[in-house]
């Protein structure tokens, strides 16, 4: 895949960037470079690396899911802006 001016300039838009003329040419060359770096990270040969899905001895290390106690409805519904049939009323935002 070539980078090219006109490509940075539509990914800037894209992510709402607001690039100067330099910045652009700055991440094209960037951008360049780290395609290059992937390309060469595409020859190497890793048919006989063991596939891994964690490198670390890690274990789930959340507490235990126990019952407990829930906040008052009142007490919270309190603190809204707005509430409607013991719940919170918020803007719709879909339509």
């Amino acid at each position: 895949m070539k980078i090219d001016r006109a490509l940075v300039a539509y990914l800037a838009g894209l992510s709402r960037l607001d690039l100067t003329e330099q910045e652009i040419v700055d991440l094209e060359l960037e951008l360049t470079r780290v395609l290059g770096l992937m390309e060469t990270l595409a020859e190497i040969d890793v048919s006989q690396v063991l596939e891994t899905s964690q490198v670390l001895d890690v274990r789930n290390v959340f507490r235990a899911d126990e019952p407990g106690s829930s906040s008052d409805r009142d007490s919270l519904l309190a603190n809204a802006a707005e509430q409607a049939s013991g719940h919170f009323s918020v803007p719709k935002i879909i339509g």
